[in-house]
């Protein structure tokens, strides 16, 4: 297994050139089954992760997302980036303790959201949410400044969809120490693009949560990297309701036709069991 260090030196390396996929499993199962797929790297999901748990998005505390978030990291071969939410506290020193806890775990980023929780206010003010950013990279660069910081401008998601705030937003981010931009929320080709423009050369990161633009365009648009989100433990979720109503409502088992076969996954774990005996 690579080392922090070099998982950390990889993880950077993806963000120089290219457009890479980071999709987002929400447990060891599902993040070994993407690195069986070939995937560069791995971030977490936290509603994939909370619903797992039988909980609501943003519903998990803090000491339950770390060992999640170091369980995964143990668990993979690949960078893991870690979906942080708002670094867990209002206040920067507060942010900068978390950001801590989190660097320790393991991880090869982490990403913090400017978002705060309360629908009156959804977002920080600037000067806050950028104090913020500011105690996130003073406490990664404690550590290891190797590690990537994410900053995240919650505008679209928060019901404020102002392209113009959205970019003010990730440009301070970029200033304040943030290594990648992430504007989850915006869709179409010309926001992507203007997003992309505006932060320059600082990476930006994409969701892509529903059928639309491919890979290969979002390449196009300068997209470095592109998440999934929750989407992901969605459609997991989306076959097991459909199979579950189906009995529960009707008695039947139609759906169970498209499980997974048990022995291509029971080969797949065993595969992974084997190889790390040999090691």
């Amino acid at each position: 297994m690579p080392t922090i260090a070099e998982k950390r030196a990889t993880f950077r390396t993806l963000h120089e050139s290219g457009c890479f996929a980071i999709p987002n499993p929400w447990d060891i199962g599902t993040a070994r089954y993407l690195e069986h797929l070939g995937f560069k790297a791995l971030a977490t999901t936290s509603a994939g992760f909370a619903f797992s748990r039988g909980l609501p998005d943003y519903g998990v505390p803090r000491d339950m997302v770390l060992a999640h978030i170091a369980e995964l990291v143990e668990a993979t071969d690949l960078p893991v980036n870690a979906d942080f939410e708002n670094g867990y506290a209002h206040d920067p020193e507060g942010v900068a303790e978390s950001v801590r806890l989190c660097v320790e775990t393991g991880v090869a980023g982490l990403s913090i959201e400017d978002s705060t929780g309360d629908r009156a206010k959804p977002l920080y003010d600037l000067d806050h949410a950028v104090a913020r950013i500011r105690a996130a990279r003073a406490a990664i660069d404690r550590i290891d400044p190797a590690a990537m910081l994410v900053g995240r401008a919650e505008c679209f998601l928060v019901g404020r969809p102002d392209l113009d705030e959205t970019t003010a937003r990730l440009k301070a981010y970029a200033n304040a120490g943030a290594d990648c931009l992430y504007p989850p929320g915006i869709r179409t080709p010309e926001q992507i693009a203007a997003v992309v423009a505006a932060v320059a050369p600082k990476p930006v990161n994409v969701l892509v949560g529903a059928p639309g633009l491919t890979m290969a365009q979002l390449a196009d648009l300068g997209v470095r990297r592109v998440s999934v989100g929750g989407s992901l433990a969605r459609a997991a979720w989306g076959g097991f309701m459909r199979a579950a109503k189906e009995l529960a409502e009707q008695g039947q088992f139609d759906s169970l036709r498209d499980a997974a076969p048990h022995p291509e996954l029971n080969a797949l774990f065993r595969a992974h069991l084997q190889g790390q005996s040999a090691s």
